[in-house]
């Protein structure tokens, strides 16, 4: 697991940071240059071109090689996963302007002593110790998000704890107007609009960067940077609004039933329509993540069904409807049998009764398997 802490570095421990991060993102740009080229520049391959290149440059030598290793070896590995998953970009150039720092180190980079987070290179910067580490962390990662804060996430081995175990069972749709819809309406997650809450606002400090933008090639006044950062303030608030009631959600929900059907939504399409600001103010994949991972923890049964027809299926006869409902149809009539039903609260049945029939394949998260392979059919 990963805990995550806020950093206090002073004036010259965030100089070095940045220094190091400037280092590292060279290394990754060089990387990027070699694939351009026709090389396959491989982890180990990138390791022999890293040592030739900190034996000619005495910069790169005054950094850390444990965070040049490992932003390579992330450069690897994003690479590879690239070739593996369809639709998926080669790794980009990480530009100044628009990639915020990222540095990892592994045990040979770091050590805490004193309350400390002491790095190579003499860096050495407090930490604001909000809760207690369960064990001894194996690497960090330090970052920065754009209000300029500073962070450590440390890798941690923690023993998982079974909750104790409870009767009943729960299928989840994802959707827009209503974030979750449930099979038990006392557990539905509204739709909250934090960020359309704070619009206007948001829209005032977006209108000030707008006048103050400075042209190409100059530097930013302060006046834009003051905007900058206030636009920054209110997407972040919103950001933590949604994950705190994420959480809350995810604790009851998993708290009171033992088998969790969840929809397998990818809300990434959602982007290209005329509903990616609300759908992006529900933060469906923050919730769906927080309450599978909540879930995996405390060992309850997750399993993820596909989504294919199951606002077309009824839940009652399992019969597949002829016709797509468009979304303006939001009661969900079967032909067959006559049940009648709200759109999503039958496709919240279809889903925990996909897992109920023990339609399902492996233990722990999983994805069920419908006997048609794409939909149901009736029993």
């Amino acid at each position: 697991m990963r805990y995550t802490y806020r950093l206090r570095p002073g004036a010259t421990a965030e100089a070095a940071l940045l220094a190091e991060w400037g280092r590292c993102r060279w290394l990754w740009n060089e990387a990027v240059h070699q694939q351009k080229t026709g090389r396959k520049p491989t982890f180990a391959k990138l390791c022999k071109m890293l040592t030739e290149a900190r034996a000619r440059n005495g910069w790169l030598r005054d950094g850390s090689q444990v965070a040049q290793q490992q932003i390579l070896r992330t450069y690897s590995l994003a690479l590879t996963h690239s070739f593996k998953v369809k639709g998926r970009g080669r790794p980009a150039l990480k530009k100044r302007s628009k990639t915020l720092p990222s540095l990892d180190y592994t045990l040979r980079g770091f050590t805490l002593k004193d309350g400390r987070l002491r790095l190579a290179g003499g860096i050495i910067i407090p930490v604001v110790w909000s809760r207690n580490l369960p064990s001894e962390p194996s690497s960090v990662r330090l970052l920065q998000d754009s209000l300029g804060h500073w962070y450590a996430s440390f890798v941690v081995r923690h023993d998982p704890v079974d909750a104790p175990e409870v009767d009943g069972s729960i299928g989840i749709d994802w959707g827009v107007s209503t974030t979750a819809t449930t099979t038990d309406p006392a557990y539905n997650l509204p739709y909250q609009g934090y960020r359309k809450r704070c619009a206007a606002e948001l829209s005032k400090a977006q209108r000030k960067m707008a006048r103050r933008r400075p042209p190409r090639g100059h530097a930013a006044s302060k006046g834009y940077l003051r905007a900058k950062r206030q636009a920054a303030k209110l997407h972040k608030k919103a950001a933590r609004q949604n994950q705190h009631t994420a959480r809350i959600w995810a604790k009851a929900v998993v708290d009171n039933h033992q088998t969790i059907a969840v929809e397998d939504f990818k809300p990434t399409f959602l982007a290209k329509s005329t509903m990616a600001r609300k759908a992006a103010d529900a933060a469906i994949g923050a919730a769906k993540r927080e309450l599978i991972e909540r879930g995996t923890r405390a060992g309850r049964r997750v399993v993820l069904v596909p989504p294919a027809y199951t606002t077309m299926t009824c839940s009652g006869c399992l019969t597949r409807a002829k016709q797509r409902l468009g979304l303006g149809v939001r009661i969900f009539v079967c032909e067959s049998c006559g049940y009648t039903a709200g759109r999503d609260e039958n496709a919240a049945r279809l889903i925990l009764a996909t897992v109920e029939r023990d339609r399902a394949g492996v233990d722990g998260v999983r994805h069920a398997i419908t006997s048609s392979g794409s939909g149901l059919r009736a029993a």
